[in-house]
């Protein structure tokens, strides 16, 4: 019997989803899901709606809630971490203080200021989820899906002996889109990714073991309605002759090409980018928007009958390596791990995003070796910016963090260094009771 647990299962949606994939494995039908959340009200719709698909499976699986970490550790085989650190009114001056400053932010939860911020204030709950992971389940592996990926992990990565893999959609999302974009079934697609999570490449990407890249090209260049689907991304591939794997709303605040003035917004990240307009603020208001009406949608999800559709297997990797380790299939996926020398390009002990293979043996990561020169520059400067950050929050050295700040693309090409530090000083005042790991708050 398996035991699988989840640290921030009140991210319902997520839950939902992952559970499904769990159930439709034989070697995981008889799992007990534990749950765990600090809310207690979305704690027991999440039992509720895996409860349901339990029973529509007619699964043996069991679940548990609680709210005690402690109790939802103990004797796990694999833990998933989907939290938020603070309330969407704390999250929210990571975004509406820079954009005081004239930084304009779409997402804010991966890097940046917005994304450091976010990283300094989830790192110590996260801490806390590896240390009793270190009492309560040694040896079971931690899957985290919580923003900001790298420096999450990247940070736990070097501060417990748990085994710590960082899981993003974007890697299989965005093959599955390039494949669309050029008729391909999914199936007979082949690729080659790296980088750092929500900024790698696609170094290889084939049909039917045949260069896809020249109709990727001939579709982004001849085809308005997918140049206008991702004019970020694809802007970017123009210029750098590879794609990048997370989304234009996202990548726009990743360098300084396309949100440093209004009108280049409005161009480039106000009209299409698919599911994700690159807006300001939009994820926030999609928080916002979803913490005001959860109940109305469990309840709404909660009274609808389960088709058999609604239980097919999604795309998510959790499941998969959860029974290739418990003696599954092998599977490949990309994971966010530390770099021993897979990039050899990138710094060394940073967290990748590289092909890994699972198997009853454990996680094995697969060398890439060096980035193309052109994805490179781009991926080192957010890459070496991430690990300042890291250093900083370890060391409690708030000047690390604004220097990692003051090399922001984004931001630096906004701000000059006099007001990076005056908006990183507001961020630390704002937060600071968030932020334990600093004796002084001020640059």
């Amino acid at each position: 019997m398996t035991k699988i647990t989840f640290i921030g299962a009140g991210s319902l949606g997520f839950t939902h989803e992952l559970v499904r994939d769990i159930l439709t494995f034989p070697l995981l039908q008889d799992a007990t899901i534990s749950l765990m959340d600090i809310h207690e009200g979305r704690l027991e719709w999440a039992k509720r709606g895996v409860e349901k698909l339990i029973e529509a499976n007619q699964s043996p699986a069991k679940v548990e809630a609680t709210l005690d970490r402690a109790e939802a550790l103990k004797g796990a085989d694999v833990v998933l971490t989907t939290i938020l650190a603070g309330s969407t009114e704390v999250w929210r001056h990571d975004i509406e203080i820079p954009k005081k400053y004239g930084v304009d932010i779409n997402v804010g939860d991966t890097r940046g200021p917005s994304g450091i911020f976010r990283f300094l204030r989830t790192i110590n709950p996260m801490l806390d989820i590896v240390r009793d992971m270190e009492k309560y389940c040694p040896n079971a592996l931690l899957l985290n899906y919580t923003n900001p990926m790298a420096m999450l992990c990247a940070s736990l990565q070097r501060q417990t002996f748990i085994p710590v893999t960082g899981l993003c959609h974007s890697v299989q999302g965005t093959a599955m889109m390039l494949a669309e974009w050029i008729g391909a079934p999914f199936n007979e697609i082949d690729y080659v990714c790296a980088g750092i999570n929500h900024q790698a490449w696609y170094l290889e990407y084939k049909w039917k073991g045949v260069d896809a890249y020249p109709l990727i090209h001939k579709a982004v260049t001849e085809r308005p309605e997918i140049y206008n689907a991702e004019q970020v991304r694809n802007e970017m591939y123009l210029a750098i002759g590879k794609y990048v794997t997370e989304s234009s709303g996202h990548n726009s605040e990743y360098n300084p090409w396309f949100r440093k003035r209004p009108d280049l917004i409005e161009k480039y990240c106000t009209h299409g980018t698919n599911w994700n307009p690159g807006e300001y603020a939009y994820i926030l208001k999609e928080y916002q928007h979803n913490e005001a009406t959860w109940q109305d949608q469990v309840k709404e999800r909660l009274d609808q009958p389960l088709t058999a559709e609604d239980l097919e297997r999604g795309h998510e990797y959790a499941a998969y390596i959860i029974n290739a380790l418990k003696g599954g299939e092998m599977f490949k996926f990309n994971g966010n791990v530390r770099n021993t020398n897979l990039i050899t390009n990138l710094p060394q002990g940073a967290c990748v995003e590289v092909p890994v293979v699972v198997d009853k043996a454990g996680i094995h990561p697969i060398h890439v070796g060096a980035l193309p020169p052109e994805c490179a520059l781009l991926t080192q400067l957010s890459s070496g910016i991430e690990e300042l950050a890291i250093e900083g929050s370890i060391a409690g050295d708030p000047v690390a963090i604004y220097r990692a700040i003051a090399h922001d693309p984004l931001t630096s090409a906004v701000l000059s260094l006099a007001e990076i530090r005056q908006m990183t000083n507001e961020l630390f005042a704002q937060h600071k009771d968030y932020l334990p790991q600093f004796k002084h708050h001020k640059v």
